[in-house]
């Protein structure tokens, strides 16, 4: 690999150390990188975690829905898996096994440190809320590294099945298009709902006002356009999209999309969102987005883009504050998906899959310790976490500076968190809005 890329780029040094972190054979959801950076530690909180059953009682049925035709309505389902502070008694085993399906159609065990269905930390909250939107196809377990993580932390974080979107039932693409921003709208509104509730696990746990949404790919998709860039016309009359132009609802500059927009919606992560280049995006549309934003995509990305993808849509935002941090050399999966699961292997491939394991983790804690520090900022005022933010853009321009005594000295420009020579084949990009 080219020099100072990421993909690739592992120190000698670390070879030790690695072999021992990742050569056991659990599939883990909560796995550090031995120089990880420093905000990618978990928090002091137990981690509990529950699953939600819910419908939203009155969506259109894209699948079902005839060109032409009305379209029919249905209960749309939704599968939720909950991750938030939780109080142990003392002398309680963390940790637990989640089963679930895999790209292949096999079942895999994941393995993480959450409890199931403990009793929720009221006491110490309320939290804000962060949902998470998975790739396409993909299921509710695709970014589990940020659940735990997160909930760690303060956070309640909601990770959604997508009907007709997960590896177990997927469906028509234009279901995808059409229900993703609707499928994390209505999250935010059924949380909210369980939270002022009198009664429920979820009663007082979560400020819904402090919400933040993390999307990946198809997710990412949904995260442009909920937190304010409406689709174009065009895009709407796709050969793939939604029949009868029913995407129009979601059209830049209409009444329906703007009385949409949810402004408990404070800030969000968007990793390699997928459609720029199909043209869902324009200057006008993408103006729309006023929340700060927190992009992450990696510099050859095969599937969502980067020149004409990520980068144009960071670019193109230009109301926000907004940030784009990028893996140099790395594909799609960069910062998003957890390692694959062990159990879709096949033999013979333990050092290609150690070294992709390494890979992918490292991503998965790099991607942690900036979603911490732009949650931290922008949905718990923790100005503390904003030098994280404030960095050369380059990493290999950053300087590591120290005196005798190994005291950091004046002249010490190296990324904040990151210990020496860590943040190689990153770079780290913000943009002011328009005006300031």
């Amino acid at each position: 690999m080219p020099t100072g890329s990421f993909v690739g780029w592992i120190p000698i040094v670390l070879v030790a150390l690695l072999s021992g972190a990742f050569a056991q054979p659990d599939n883990r959801i909560d796995l550090q990188w031995p120089e990880a950076p420093e905000l990618a530690a978990f928090g002091d909180h137990a981690v509990g975690v529950r699953t939600l059953e819910v419908a939203d009682r009155d969506r259109i049925d894209i699948v079902n829905t005839i060109r032409g035709a009305e379209a029919p309505r249905y209960g749309r389902p939704l599968t939720l898996e909950v991750w938030y502070p939780a109080a142990l008694p003392a002398g309680t085993s963390v940790g637990g096994i989640y089963e679930v399906g895999t790209r292949d159609g096999s079942l895999a065990r994941l393995k993480g440190r959450a409890v199931r269905d403990a009793e929720p930390a009221v006491d110490r909250g309320p939290y804000p809320l962060v949902v998470l939107s998975h790739g396409y196809p993909g299921n509710r377990f695709q970014l589990a590294h940020f659940g735990e993580n997160l909930a760690s932390k303060g956070y309640v974080v909601v990770s959604i099945d997508h009907t007709d979107s997960t590896y177990a039932d997927r469906a028509a693409f234009a279901s995808s298009l059409y229900n993703r921003p609707l499928d994390q709208l209505f999250v935010v509104d059924e949380m909210d709902r369980r939270s002022v509730a009198s009664e429920g696990f979820a009663s007082g746990l979560i400020d819904a006002s402090r919400t933040g949404v993390i999307g990946y790919s198809m997710g990412g998709y949904g995260v442009v356009n909920v937190l304010g860039a409406g689709f174009t016309e065009a895009s709407t009359q796709l050969f793939f999209a939604p029949p009868n132009g029913l995407l129009a609802e979601r059209q830049a500059g209409t009444e329906a999309f703007e009385a949409s927009l949810d402004p408990r919606i404070r800030a969000a992560v968007a990793i390699a969102p997928w459609g720029m280049p199909f043209g869902f995006w324009d200057a006008d549309g993408l103006a729309g987005i006023e929340a700060p934003v927190l992009f992450m995509a990696g510099s050859d990305d095969e599937v969502s883009g980067y020149e004409l993808g990520t980068r144009a849509i960071f670019e193109g935002a230009v109301n926000a504050e907004r940030y784009l941090l990028t893996f140099e050399n790395a594909g799609h999966d960069a910062a998003g998906p957890i390692p694959e699961p062990r159990d879709t292997r096949g033999a013979g491939a333990v050092a290609r899959d150690a070294a992709a394991l390494r890979e992918t983790v490292r991503m998965n804690n790099v991607a942690q310790h900036f979603a911490t520090a732009f949650f931290d900022v922008h949905l718990k005022g923790d100005e503390a976490k904003a030098p994280y933010l404030d960095l050369v853009e380059d990493a290999v321009a950053g300087v590591w500076s120290q005196d005798a005594a190994g005291a950091i000295t004046s002249d010490h420009t190296y990324w904040r968190g990151f210990q020496k020579g860590t943040a190689l084949g990153l770079r780290f990009e913000w943009r002011a809005p328009a005006g300031e």
